[in-house]
């Protein structure tokens, strides 16, 4: 079956900026400054890129920085502990509008 997502499209990113070059290399200098190393590694921004990557649920972003983790030293385990992290703050965060959810039945109940 075919995949609406094709990984072949991964490396097409660049030429998002061909109709606006000018605004495709502010965004690229900015996510360039963004993954540069600072006060978090550039691995340690990898990992973090990996899990936001599957909390947003895009392909390309889980195959571009799988990648860049692991030529960044990172491990299968410290991969997947990270996406855990993200499955945790992910569930959670639906599990506490439960709270919203309570209220209003508590109100449409009286």
């Amino acid at each position: 079956m075919d995949s609406y997502y094709d990984p072949k499209d991964l490396p097409k990113f660049a030429d998002i900026g061909e109709e606006a070059p000018e605004l495709a290399k502010k965004f690229f200098d900015y996510y360039g400054a963004v993954f540069a190393e600072g006060d978090l590694t550039e691995r340690e921004k990898a990992l973090i890129a990996l899990a936001v990557a599957h909390a947003i649920q895009c392909p390309y972003c889980i195959d571009a920085y799988t990648q860049t983790c692991l030529e960044k030293g990172a491990s299968l385990g410290e991969m997947t502990e990270a996406i855990h992290v993200t499955t945790a703050i992910r569930g959670g965060a639906s599990l506490v509008h439960a709270t919203q959810m309570r209220k209003i039945a508590k109100k449409l109940s009286m």
